[in-house]
């Protein structure tokens, strides 16, 4: 049997951050490992990761590029059919219309005649998906807003609390809805660190078996991620309130932004000034063990959540973008997280940690198990050889 050809088409920029493309990497590497050739198609915006895929050794088609003009003509009906309806709430974070989109993709997707075509675009649905159907011959989409139609094979919403009905309506009877955390996308890593990271904390898969904290109750590790991006400086915000707060001189304060993030410079400035050591990391490898060794995450909303859920982190989360702010808010009631309304109340929410921090790692390891991206290629590879 001739090698998988799966073809990404995803985003980043300063605008989307960098998530969508963090996990179609992840799902690229496995499905690499599993035989598949992978190629990826992306936007040239600011805050782009296509380096970042084409150093882990994957063929990137940049969008938007004078150099790499593969577009194909569309006829004004295609075009028209393209404008129709009303415009989706994300369309913006495409930078051009779907139907350039689609002409631009066309040509490189006449040449490659994928296996699989991944979609991960909240500015991309069913018009975009039916017109370049000739050219693919299965179909997956990374979604969780259920706000637009597609013509997946299999629809993919990781997120917590996700099911099969809210994609009623707006995927066909054949597609395989794949809902829930325990699809989430994340890398191996996570996982070979999981049993560690539960173990530092005291806690234990045995559900009777009562959480309790191994060594000192003091955090000394506190570890900040906003996103890639962050553009508008939360971590900046966050230093400020810990920068008002006693702390215990062996408090080391990590923070890890994207290499592109627009605030990079004024936080390492920031970090220099704080009473405590912190530390500014870019372009990180090591994500799993960071986490393994924090006491504390600080934190968006959003994918990285499976991450930290996963290694039983205790997390005080930010939501920076509205379309997760459902999910932080279930996850809140569900005693997984606790949600930062405002940076301001955060000495205040510091003020009881010891309280909460035990109950919460004990509540986030049962969210993933970090094996998901498996399952998800499983599933793939049953639809390749049907």
């Amino acid at each position: 049997m001739t090698a998988m050809n799966v073809v990404f088409r995803v985003d980043a920029s300063i605008q989307m951050g960098t998530g969508h493309v963090m996990r179609c990497l992840t799902l690229a590497k496995e499905l690499y490992q599993q035989g598949a050739e992978c190629s990826f198609m992306c936007r040239n915006h600011a805050g782009n990761l296509i380096e970042k895929i084409a150093q882990a050794g994957f063929k990137v088609y940049t969008l938007g590029a004078d150099e790499n003009n593969n577009s194909a003509e569309l006829s004004i009906n295609e075009q028209n059919q393209c404008k129709q309806r009303q415009p989706l709430f994300h369309a913006d974070w495409l930078g051009t219309t779907q139907w350039q989109d689609i002409t631009e993709c066309l040509g490189i997707l006449q040449k490659l005649q994928a296996d699989w075509l991944i979609v991960d675009h909240y500015a991309l649905d069913k018009r975009w998906e039916q017109r370049l159907q000739p050219y693919y011959n299965k179909l997956m989409v990374i979604d969780d807003l259920g706000d637009r139609e597609h013509l997946a094979d299999i629809l993919l919403d990781q997120n917590y609390g996700a099911t099969t009905a809210k994609y009623q309506g707006l995927v066909p009877n054949s597609c395989t809805v794949l809902a829930g955390t325990q699809f989430a996308l994340l890398r191996d890593e996570f996982a070979q660190w999981r049993a560690y990271s539960l173990e530092r904390r005291g806690n234990s898969f045995d559900h009777n078996k009562k959480p309790e904290r191994k060594g000192s109750s003091v955090i000394n590790n506190i570890l900040i991620t906003l996103g890639g991006a962050d553009p508008e400086n939360y971590t900046g915000a966050l230093l400020a309130q810990l920068a008002s707060i006693e702390m215990s001189p062996h408090v080391v304060i990590t923070v890890v932004m994207g290499a592109t993030a627009p605030h990079l410079q004024a936080i390492q400035q920031q970090a220099a000034s704080m009473p405590v050591r912190t530390i500014v990391k870019t372009n990180v490898s090591n994500m799993a063990e960071l986490m393994s060794h924090a006491d504390l995450a600080i934190g968006a909303a959003g994918a990285t959540t499976w991450e930290r859920c996963c290694l039983s982190l205790p997390t005080i989360q930010i939501v920076t973008a509205e379309n997760q702010r459902r999910i932080a808010e279930d996850l809140a009631k569900d005693n997984i997280i606790k949600l930062l309304n405002d940076v301001n109340e955060l000495p205040e929410v510091l003020k009881d940690i010891e309280s909460w921090i035990m109950p919460l790692a004990n509540s986030a390891k049962h969210v993933t198990d970090g094996l998901g991206v498996k399952r998800v290629v499983d599933y793939m590879l049953q639809g390749y050889q049907l």
